[in-house]
């Protein structure tokens, strides 16, 4: 059994689920090990859960309200505790991607983060050298649950040609990522469009950006540097990104085009894995 110690719950969101979850089990007359079993985990992950050396997952959290029966307590929780492993200024930004119902994207170099698969995720992630890479890409997996939710926003990203040939994470994790971006031909709210290099010149050399849209919020526009992000509502700087975002749209191939040019990318460029020495 870990060792017991004490948790402020107002401390963060983790510590407050550790508490809670020590408080529910001491509850319902179980240890560690008894409620390990029940939850198919050992004791020892259960006592790190509790004493917030490690961040729980939404799988745990859904079999945690079954075993000690809390009424979804937990799996509500988690989202909070998710979030709050994301970098503090990327964490007002996650709230508002949570609440927009159409996200425009433009991006440079990668796939999106939330049509990114999580192998492709760890491996953008990992270059940051961050120290809880575990746990970013839980929050990261998380925040996609957005796209397939009872809700979800419309969703439009733009992709340079460049992200389809940098390889992220090596052919295999590229050519998964690749057929997953194909899937989304299916999505109704979905679309992937793909800028491609012939475009030559185009209204955003300057980089990355995202224009989110809400019912009765004001339209904020996103972007990143190196060290951070920035959000803003000027509605100048807005209507600069809705003009520029319009003309990216018409300078990029259709959503038809830019899946046959994905689907070429994969086999060409990430194809039969045996055929790597």
């Amino acid at each position: 059994m870990v060792n017991i110690r004490n948790l402020d719950p107002s401390a963060s969101p983790l510590d407050y689920y550790g508490s809670e979850l020590r408080r529910l089990r001491e509850e319902a007359k179980l240890n560690q090990q008894q409620l390990g079993d029940v939850l198919f985990c050992t004791a020892s992950l259960v006592g790190q859960i509790e004493t917030a050396k490690k961040v729980p997952t939404r799988q745990f959290s859904e079999r945690l309200d079954a075993a000690l029966m809390t009424g979804g307590h937990f799996s509500r929780l988690v989202g909070l505790v998710l979030r709050s492993q994301l970098p503090t200024w990327f964490q007002p930004y996650a709230e508002m991607e949570a609440r927009a119902t159409y996200i425009s994207t433009y991006q440079a170099q990668l796939v999106y983060g939330l049509l990114q698969t999580e192998e492709y995720a760890r491996a953008v992630l990992a270059t940051g050298l961050p120290d809880g890479l575990d746990e970013l890409v839980a929050a990261r997996m998380d925040r996609q649950r957005i796209v397939s939710g009872a809700n979800p926003p419309l969703i439009w990203a733009i992709l340079d040609e460049a992200a389809l040939y940098r390889s992220v994470g090596g052919r295999a994790v590229m050519r998964n990522q690749l057929a997953y971006l194909l899937g989304f031909r299916r999505h109704r709210r979905v679309c992937v469009q793909v800028l491609p290099f012939e475009a030559g010149e185009h209204a955003s050399l300057i980089g990355s950006f995202n224009w989110l849209r809400f019912y009765d919020d004001p339209d904020v526009v996103y972007t990143e540097d190196l060290i951070s992000g920035h959000t803003t509502a000027n509605p100048d700087t807005v209507k600069e990104a809705a003009l520029r975002y319009a003309h990216l749209q018409a300078s990029a191939l259709s959503v038809e085009d830019s899946a046959e040019l994905i689907l070429r990318v994969m086999e060409e460029r990430y194809g039969d894995q045996r055929a790597v020495a």
